[in-house]
């Protein structure tokens, strides 16, 4: 792309008739915002166990004092040693907001379908504090549609993000959302796969506002790039 040389008047002009279509976009977030707040709701009502340093623990627990929760499904696969290189960008992302997310009445946790030695080792080694816990032997990643059996994948019958597709792999990344109305009810409000987590990320929206943006496009596939923040060469 070319850009022009101007002077900081011309540069603040085009600067100011930016900022409009900027302050549009917000809006129209806003607004979308406030529209997925107002979507129908879910009752759970199907008993999930997770394996957590506490024992094992219900839905209702990972809520500990809050009535909302949010689940990062974090890819990593039983059979795999070490979880999802891009999951762990996000991750490197969240990491440490859940204390701030805890004083809006929040409680947040990743959850993998993979042993929780698995996962207490990896934590360890990214140097994470975030609450991790492991689905593996019940249904709910199975019922979120984030893990999907062999078979499915090789006939390309995969239920990711709403729609029927090929996956390459039997781990998908996604966020649910829940919320307790009252203590004896489960509600699941939203949730969120593929695109739909981009803006989770704050490290491409930081790269969103650089000369080259992500700077992906030349690439074999997006994240090509990516490595395990200790799998740099530097």
């Amino acid at each position: 792309m070319q850009h022009d040389f101007v002077t900081r008047k011309k540069w603040l002009e085009a600067r100011r008739a930016h900022l409009k279509d900027e302050k549009a976009f917000t809006q129209a977030r806003d607004a979308l915002s406030a529209r997925r707040r107002a979507l129908p709701w879910l009752r759970i009502d199907k008993p999930y166990a997770f394996q957590t340093g506490d024992g094992e623990q219900s839905l209702s627990n990972l809520f500990g004092p809050h009535s909302q929760l949010i689940v990062s499904h974090f890819m990593f696969g039983p059979d795999w040693e070490q979880g999802c290189p891009s999951c762990s960008f996000w991750a490197d992302g969240y990491n440490g907001i859940d204390i701030h997310l805890a004083h809006r009445d929040t409680a947040f946790v990743a959850v993998s379908n993979t042993s929780l030695d698995k996962i207490e080792s990896y934590r360890a080694r990214m140097g994470w504090t975030f609450r991790w816990v492991s689905s593996l032997g019940s249904d709910f990643n199975r019922d979120f549609h984030v893990s999907f059996t062999a078979d499915e994948i090789a006939f390309g019958k995969v239920d990711y993000n709403y729609v029927k597709s090929k996956f390459p792999v039997t781990e998908a990344p996604g966020i649910s959302v829940f919320h307790k109305p009252d203590t004896n009810t489960i509600v699941h409000t939203y949730s969120t796969y593929a695109r739909g987590l981009d803006m989770l990320n704050p490290a491409y929206h930081l790269m969103d506002l650089l000369p080259k943006g992500r700077d992906e496009d030349t690439l074999d596939f997006l994240m090509a790039w990516l490595r395990r923040h200790d799998q740099y060469d530097d």
